[in-house]
């Protein structure tokens, strides 16, 4: 079963309304002018990468499909629109037979980018591609900045595994997206139910600290979880005294006991002390879990300490301090005429302040260099070099308007892995530096 065909409920009756209004009375102008149908071309890319980032994650992507696929005007939307006078009766008309009908491609998911790659080019009538531009934007936004956080986390914790569970530090519906986006960038598994059922993401969970202060004694909440979960589950150690607990759990669930949970303190310094304890107790197979506002800086300083895994939230969630990925959607060609037949001719915004871009309708390759480490993103306009046609990036996501790139999202986490491996050593480090591949473009006539 496909598990985006399950759907989840959202507070508008389709995609169609995740847009600006500027959509719209942009489509309404062109209709009026003549030009709605003049073939266009626009391109996501990102003019840099957060402060200090050395590559960013392609994540959303089957997102976005499921977006343009279900971006219809029903009579409901229609219905909104023309109340409130927001375009008028010829617009709302053209807008109840709304059906993308062109072409997508773009980097597949989980594949990493830097500034200037042509992360999604989208192809079609101005008036159907003008459309879908903040719904695009809105998901390759969050979900590549949630995925390059955990991207970071994941390279520093190693081989540990990282739980997300940050659900409850931002909205229901991004939370579910937070969760897809993490699992992409190296997490194993999600507390949240709703992103289990939805994306069919491996789910975890066993008490807080509430189930502890119900009881009269932590002995009687810890026997109550082992009665119910079995000697394997997780006992939470830091309600009260860290050692005392832990003797409390051993005692309880025996050495069988799965895993400790510590969610406050000195993480380093409490680590080693349980470890410690656990192995005097015969408990040398419990593992241990640290939480407590972890991000990738904490996560490497925990190197060294005896932790089996890491559980995330806040600074996943939220991006680790870049929560978007800043990436903007533009007009890069349009066709000289209406003319189906017209050629494309480039265009593109002028301007000062840094957001210039490169007309053109692009591709992309990764050059490698003698030992097949990348050391450039190549992008260009017009002919593919023969010696990059085999490592050309983009890839053709909806044909005609017909999906035809949906995949498992365990192939999208495992091409992530693959990706950055394929990336210098120093993509992993995380200290402060420039994109650890610089971006070359080679201008040549742009083809129609």
């Amino acid at each position: 079963m496909n598990t985006a065909d399950l759907g989840l409920p959202v507070d508008v009756p389709s995609t169609a309304l995740f847009t600006d209004q500027y959509e719209l009375t942009m489509l309404q102008a062109a209709l009026k002018a003549g030009t709605a149908g003049r073939r266009s071309v626009f391109e996501v890319f990102t003019r840099r990468l957060p402060d200090g980032r050395r590559y960013g994650v392609v994540a959303g992507t089957g997102r976005v499909l499921d977006a343009v696929e279900n971006f219809r005007f029903d009579a409901d939307v229609l219905r909104y629109l023309r109340e409130r006078s927001i375009v008028d009766e010829a617009t709302l008309e053209w807008l109840a037979g709304y059906r993308f009908s062109g072409d997508v491609w773009g980097y597949p998911e989980g594949e990493v980018y830097f500034p200037g790659s042509p992360i999604m080019r989208v192809e079609g009538s101005f008036a159907e591609c003008v459309l879908l531009e903040t719904v695009i934007l809105s998901i390759l936004n969050h979900d590549s900045a949630i995925a390059a956080a955990a991207s970071r986390m994941s390279s520093a914790a190693g081989s540990r595994p990282l739980i997300e569970m940050g659900a409850r530090r931002t909205h229901e519906l991004a939370a579910v997206a937070a969760a897809r986006a993490a699992y992409v960038g190296g997490f194993a598994s999600t507390s949240d139910l709703a992103a289990g059922f939805r994306y069919n993401i491996p789910t975890v969970g066993t008490s807080a600290h509430a189930f502890t202060l119900l009881h009269d004694h932590e002995r009687d909440a810890f026997r109550a979880q082992v009665d119910s979960l079995g000697r394997g589950t997780t006992l939470l150690v830091d309600t009260y005294d860290v050692t005392e607990a832990v003797r409390l759990a051993v005692e309880t669930a025996g050495p069988e006991l799965g895993a400790v949970r510590i969610d406050s303190g000195d993480l380093l310094l409490v680590a080693h002390r349980v470890r410690q304890q656990l192995d005097e107790l015969g408990a040398r197979d419990t593992k241990i879990i640290v939480t407590s506002d972890l991000d990738e800086y904490a996560i490497a300083s925990l190197a060294a300490a005896p932790v089996d895994a890491y559980g995330v939230g806040t600074q996943l969630v939220t991006g680790s301090g870049h929560p978007t990925a800043s990436m903007v959607y533009k007009l890069v060609a349009r066709a000289e005429s209406d003319d189906p037949r017209a050629p494309l001719v480039p265009v593109a915004k002028k301007s000062s302040g840094g957001k210039t871009s490169i007309g053109g309708r692009k591709w992309a390759a990764r050059r490698p260099d003698a030992d097949g480490v990348a050391e450039a993103e190549v992008v260009g306009t017009g002919p593919v070099p023969p010696e990059l046609a085999d490592r050309q990036l983009l890839v053709e996501l909806i044909k005609g308007g017909d999906v035809i790139a949906r995949e498992p999202l365990d192939a999208v986490r495992d091409r992530h892995v693959a990706a950055r491996d394929s990336l210098p050593l120093s993509a992993t480090q995380l200290s402060r530096g420039e994109p650890v591949l610089p971006t070359e473009y080679l201008h040549t006539p742009t083809g129609s």
